[in-house]
């Protein structure tokens, strides 16, 4: 497999890769300043289509346009072993799930999305594409986070709640309204700011 991203969360990406026994053929990375990552060499060089690929960046809108940008390779799903996953829960292709994670009942994660460590998402939840879920960050039952929505570490998310397509949900927020598109939000209760 291969991984494309050769940064901070390139390294997580690659340990839960070595955790499920899948080994590295290397990192690609567009930065020709990067080299190694871990023991692993880094390359501008790109596989064969349907290589089987993660895409190692944290960026929401950067994994979208590497995922459009390449859409014929096998993206693959990496779960860490020490997440808690219900049978009934979908996850998408290219997602990331770490250490501590919990994913409850008949809740869809979409394609290319970071659920990060210690998250939280409660039953009927529904995660769009390339959204990514921080450190901590909790979500009751029901919610609904657009695509390209980052949900900041700590923030907690009451049940029902509808966060639109590209937020930013600040750290620490508490968010007790529905979000639209394209806004950040912060504080206790969560409020507009841009």
């Amino acid at each position: 497999m291969y991984l494309f991203g050769a940064s901070g969360h390139g390294k997580v990406a690659a340990e839960i890769a070595e955790e499920n026994g899948l080994k590295i053929e290397a990192i690609i990375d567009e930065d020709p300043s990067k080299t190694q990552l871990l023991e692993y060499k880094v390359t501008q060089n790109l596989p064969e289509n349907h290589a089987e690929m993660l895409i190692s960046i944290g960026n929401n809108q950067n994994r979208k346009k590497i995922a459009e940008r390449y859409p014929n390779f096998n993206y693959i799903k990496l779960i860490h072993s020490e997440s808690n996953i219900s049978k009934r829960a979908k996850i998408g292709e290219g997602t990331v799930v770490m250490a501590g994670a919990v994913i409850n009942s008949e809740t869809q994660i979409g394609r290319h999305c970071i659920i990060n460590s210690n998250a939280v998402i409660e039953h009927e939840c529904k995660i769009g594409d390339y959204v990514h879920i921080s450190p901590g960050a909790a979500l009751a039952g029901n919610v609904s986070v657009g695509e390209g929505s980052q949900i900041g570490i700590g923030a907690s998310v009451i049940q029902g709640i509808k966060i639109g397509k590209w937020c930013v949900v600040g750290a620490g927020a508490v968010i007790i309204r529905d979000v639209p598109d394209g806004v950040t939000v912060v504080g206790n209760p969560g409020r507009i700011i841009g």
